[in-house]
């Protein structure tokens, strides 16, 4: 708690709505929780579903029942004139019962100092995403014996979640893509219900949770073979990621990061094929700090973990996208994924 206390530099007690950020900081993984970390206090808001799970997994935390009024308890306990909030998670109807039953208090809205310290991953944080990495790569190898021609791309979405989930995972981290044809052209083609033909390209972009983290990894497949234009489009990206991968450092913007992709696909005509950024963190959610895009100039730094996933996406034609996750160090980056990116033809 020293170091979230260190980051309210403006308010003597912050309040954590946010489901995600109150299991960073307490394992507590109900779903109905505040904590509430003062000068001197960090407790464990929560109602009677939820106090003896709250017990067994917030361990250093006083568990508070709400009883009938979760911001009559937080008055009761904060013992200061002013209280900080995460502005992006509260919803305006909670503020406005928080504003009422807290009186005399001045709330401060902030942008939330525990994502702040999830940006930078502990090794044992990023052990857990290399498990959960590990189960992808073992999803993608398992996938690439149970698909043909025929398939439906629902069936091979769900072949993937069954996968993964009866191994371990808790659920998918994002809804799982498998857009083939013309559709691989999408870069957020969520499986539908076209079926695999020969000549397709497949962009499969799959992920799950395992131990509270996510992985993440995109490979493009073909059905049965691959013309010319896809095989270069394919090689393209795959050098672009390349470059970005053997660039990669600590003390980089996201920019520069998302540069080092962009400049050859660019080079090569792919200017306005490319439309998303080159990557993003990933830990407890899919989607964190930092991001890799043009206009990001947040830094990188040592035990940061991010996606590299570039892209180029025809309309009416193709798509291809290849994803790794990486965690940065001082001079370079290690790659946690372990999938074959050689050019595959089912």
């Amino acid at each position: 708690m020293d170091t979230l206390r260190g980051l309210l530099a403006e308010s003597p007690a912050l309040l954590v709505s946010n489901p995600v950020n109150i299991s960073y900081l307490t394992g507590f993984t109900g779903t109905a929780g505040f904590v509430l970390v003062t000068g001197d206090g960090a407790f464990l808001l929560t109602d009677f579903r939820y106090l003896e799970q709250a017990a067994e997994q917030a361990k250093g935390f006083e568990i508070v029942d709400v009883g009938t009024s979760v911001w009559a308890r937080v008055a009761e306990l904060l013992g200061a004139d002013k209280l900080a909030f995460e502005s992006e998670h509260l919803t305006v109807d909670a503020y406005r019962k928080m504003e009422k039953e807290l009186a005399g208090v001045e709330l401060v809205p902030v942008a939330s100092p525990v994502a702040v310290m999830r940006r930078v991953k502990s090794e044992k944080e990023v052990a857990a995403i290399e498990a959960a990495i590990a189960l992808g790569d073992a999803a993608f190898e398992h996938i690439l014996g149970f698909m043909e021609e025929g398939m439906v791309e629902r069936e091979v979405a769900l072949e993937l979640e069954f996968f993964m989930r009866s191994r371990g995972a808790s659920g998918t981290s994002f809804s799982i893509i498998v857009a083939s044809g013309a559709r691989s052209a999408l870069p957020h083609g969520v499986a539908g219900d076209k079926r695999l033909e020969r000549g397709d390209a497949v962009v499969l972009d799959l992920g799950c949770v395992l131990g509270g983290y996510c992985s993440d990894l995109s490979r493009t497949v073909f059905m049965g073979d691959v013309g010319e234009e896809a095989r270069q489009v394919y090689n393209d990206v795959l050098a672009a990621q390349q470059r970005a991968l053997l660039g990669l450092r600590a003390g980089l913007t996201g920019k520069e990061a998302d540069a080092l992709a962009r400049e050859l696909l660019n080079g090569r005509g792919f200017e306005k094929n490319f439309g998303h950024g080159l990557g993003h963190g990933l830990g407890r959610e899919i989607h964190e700090s930092p991001r890799l895009s043009p206009a990001s100039e947040e830094v990188l730094a040592e035990g940061m973990v991010v996606t590299v996933e570039p892209g180029v996406y025809l309309p009416g034609k193709f798509g291809v996208r290849i994803e790794d996750v990486v965690v940065i160090g001082e001079g370079g980056c290690r790659n946690l994924t372990g999938s074959t990116k050689e050019l595959i033809c089912l």
